[in-house]
């Protein structure tokens, strides 16, 4: 993954900056008063389990399919067979083999069903990426700071985990959870040092307390690892442009925090497939959108 900024990533970035015209040899100051920008990319994924009836092999062609860039793989939630088919059937080279016939990238397993160390080589063999999974149970708001510490040490054994096989942990904020208000996301964010270790957003989550998404996107800030362009109602209603959220805001946010990681349209539910699929474009197509409406000044992104 190359999101969080890891040190060959910092490389990277460093180089192309000291390649510019006007350059100096010292710390990339230019030296007139010309400054790189590039616009911030939408990068879109979406999840295997919206595809839970087909195949892996087929999730993966549809979603490719669909136009998205990459894929988040699920374990057993909801009897999805995807990502244990996976470690049974295909091993690592053969998700390599079959992500490269798609022309997709693994963005991510989400492993709320046997958790984050059963797959942790499986992921990292095949390339790195996120894995997702739930925090705790809820504490009162007086605890929440000491709590915060118990549940961020206890998962140092995955964030080790995490190192050595090249990868990110994210936890996801949930309903009557440790991880739920934003007060609870800053906690994380300020009690967490670990770049192995981060949130993955869940707005459906934030909109049931009547937070505010874009705040709870900024709180999260670099350790956001993974985001659902999810939204609360019923049905097809929870994916974009389907249901009544204007998520400019939210694309907007990402776009102020520089998020690294893939917008990940999602809903619970299992319409039949070709609902789902048009659904699916509807989304994609809104999210595009909502990309191409950011003003000029919040696209750029200075190197």
């Amino acid at each position: 993954m190359d999101y969080p900024l890891n040190r060959r990533r910092f490389l990277e970035l460093l180089g192309a900056v000291l390649a510019l015209p006007g350059s100096r040899g010292t710390c990339g100051v230019a030296d007139d008063q010309a400054t790189a920008v590039k616009p911030w990319p939408l990068r879109l994924s979406t999840s295997s389990i919206h595809f839970k009836e087909l195949p892996i092999e087929q999730a993966c062609q549809r979603t490719a399919d669909l136009g998205f860039e990459a894929i988040d793989i699920w374990s057993a939630h909801e009897d999805c067979p995807h990502l244990d088919d996976v470690a049974e059937r295909l091993g690592p080279d053969g998700l390599r083999t079959l992500l490269a016939r798609c022309k997709l990238k693994l963005f991510a397993f989400s492993v709320y069903r046997g958790g984050y160390a059963r797959y942790a080589k499986l992921l990292g063999d095949a390339g790195g990426g996120v894995a997702i999974q739930g925090s705790a149970a809820p504490c009162p708001p007086e605890e929440l700071t000491q709590r915060m510490r118990q549940f961020i040490d206890g998962l140092q054994p995955l964030v080790e985990l995490a190192e050595q096989h090249d990868s990110y942990l994210a936890i996801e904020n949930h309903g009557n959870a440790l991880l739920d208000s934003l007060d609870s996301l800053k906690a994380f964010v300020d009690t967490n040092a670990s770049p192995r270790l981060g949130i993955a957003l869940a707005p459906y989550h934030i909109q049931a307390l009547k937070a505010s998404v874009p705040e709870a996107i900024r709180i999260c800030g670099a350790q956001l690892f993974f985001f659902y362009a999810w939204q609360r109602a019923d049905g097809a209603g929870q994916l974009p442009g389907v249901g009544p959220t204007d998520m400019r805001p939210w694309i907007q946010a990402l776009a102020e925090i520089r998020y690294r990681g893939y917008v990940n349209p999602f809903m619970h539910g299992h319409p039949p497939l070709e609902i789902m699929t048009a659904n699916l474009r509807t989304a994609r197509d809104y999210l595009k959108d909502c990309h191409a409406r950011l003003s000029p000044t919040t696209k750029a992104q200075t190197l």
